[in-house]
């Protein structure tokens, strides 16, 4: 091996929920570096959530996100010519990251009056394991089932 792996950076909890989730969140939704921008459109999300649940929002976001993180997925590898789509286990930190970009792009394309709206219905839709983002989970799945028969090009 000639050089060495890249350090892993580790993220600071955010400042009222205190959890790294919530903060690795804020840093996937925000746009051109306006971080405080970001920081209350999350907080106005999580205000929301807990006024249609009355349940701790934290609780219902990591619920959304564990519902969202696939656990398998296909990835293209070339044997011989042919490229099979082999199904492959995720990598925790990939589940995390998976979860937050669907969870952004599903929630950007809602039909919502703000951004912490559109956010905190599709929180809550992931929460209750359906809406688009665990559709888009659902569906990889499928798609590693079907293409099972490949598994043995694993590498």
């Amino acid at each position: 091996m000639r050089k060495k792996r890249a350090e892993k950076s580790y993220i600071k909890p955010d400042p009222k929920y205190n959890d790294i989730l919530v903060a690795k969140l804020i840093n996937y939704m925000m746009w051109h570096g306006k971080k405080s921008v970001t920081r209350r459109t999350i907080y106005d999300c999580f205000d929301l959530v807990e006024q249609k649940t009355k349940k701790p929002a934290l609780e219902v976001f990591k619920k959304a996100v564990q519902n969202v993180q696939p656990l398998v997925e296909v990835r293209s590898r070339r044997v011989g010519g042919a490229t099979y789509q082999v199904p492959m286990e995720v990598r925790p930190d990939r589940r995390v990251a998976l979860a937050f970009r669907w969870i952004r792009l599903y929630s950007r394309e809602r039909k919502d009056k703000s951004m912490a709206a559109k956010l905190a219905a599709e929180l809550l839709a992931a929460a209750n394991g359906e809406g688009n983002a665990v559709k888009k989970k659902d569906d990889t799945h499928r798609m590693a089932e079907a293409n099972k028969a490949f598994a043995h090009f694993k590498w």
